[in-house]
């Protein structure tokens, strides 16, 4: 009898936990159920889950549910709370835009917002990305969305610029473009050859890893571009290879040589600001930093003249 009592008891225990787990993790369809024609949850959530090489059990462990209800909302026999919604793509690592997308697809209103970079409400930010623009002077910087189109520069992003066709300037100017396009900056780049291939792989990943069909639509146009001979020749054989992958290119005032680094805005919740980075350029050599204060120095004047 008292066996009997006790397995009575545990079954009602695994059940309370199965029901509360059904009720937290999944829902049944209801009135506000996403439009025919809207793709499903279950099938964005497995797309991503594929795209990040993961099992079912892997990623449900992860976001503290099972395998057997993951499966459910995959195949649509179940639709997930909100709540679970985000708890999968923030283990995703989905970016922000594409989380509204899900919570869209499964009936519920999007969690992030998307201002425009002129909003009040991201003066803030603003205010931060003029001074990281202006504090770099006399050295290149620029700020890019996810799609590497320009959001602004700074004024040394000139030297980079020069020579660069008005039609590969016009906006929106893309970066990609600018910098591989034949007759942009890759036919003045000293090491196109390693350049090149850094930025598609780059390029490649940042496409794969957000899913954005734009960004593997401007892979593909860029890829096809006929490079130049020198794209097709390595200019680092036999050398010893250097600390950092430099940007060497032709100049009227003889071949410079810049790296970069990469800011983005730390813990957005906005969907504008989590697609911003700021890449920054720095001089290689001392020859460099020499020639572009003395250029920044000239455009300084230049505009202080024209503002009299």
């Amino acid at each position: 009898m008292t066996s009997e009592v006790m397995d009575a008891a545990t079954g009602a225990v695994r059940l309370k936990a199965m029901s509360a787990e059904l009720a937290e993790a999944a829902v049944p369809f209801a009135r506000d159920a996403p439009p025919a024609d809207r793709p499903r949850v279950g099938t964005l959530l497995r797309d991503w889950r594929r795209r990040r090489r993961l099992s079912q059990l892997e990623l449900a462990l992860r976001a503290d549910s099972s395998a057997r209800h993951l499966s459910c909302v995959e195949t649509g026999r179940a639709r997930p709370s909100r709540a679970m919604v985000l708890r999968l793509a923030d283990h995703l690592d989905v970016p922000l835009r594409e989380r509204n997308s899900l919570l869209l697809a499964a009936g519920y209103a999007p969690a992030y917002r998307e201002s425009g970079l002129e909003d009040d409400g991201l003066r803030s930010v603003r205010g931060a990305l003029d001074m990281m623009l202006t504090s770099h002077l006399p050295y290149p910087a620029v700020v890019v969305d996810r799609g590497w189109n320009v959001v602004t520069g700074n004024r040394a992003m000139g030297v980079l610029l020069d020579g660069v066709p008005p039609e590969l300037l016009a906006p929106p100017a893309n970066v990609a473009r600018m910098a591989l396009h034949p007759e942009g900056l890759a036919a003045r780049c000293t090491n196109l050859h390693e350049v090149r291939g850094h930025f598609m792989e780059r390029l490649q990943r940042e496409a794969e890893a957000t899913g954005d069909p734009e960004l593997r639509a401007l892979y593909e146009e860029v890829r096809a571009y006929a490079p130049p001979e020198a794209a097709t020749t390595p200019t680092n054989e036999g050398r010893t290879p250097e600390a950092v992958l430099p940007l060497r290119f032709r100049t009227p005032h003889g071949e410079l040589a810049l790296f970069s680094t990469m800011a983005v805005i730390g813990a957005p919740n906005d969907v504008t600001l989590s697609e911003l980075a700021i890449e920054l350029f720095f001089p290689l050599d001392d020859r460099t930093a020499e020639v572009l204060r003395t250029l920044d120095a000239a455009a300084a004047a230049a505009a202080a003249d024209a503002e009299q």
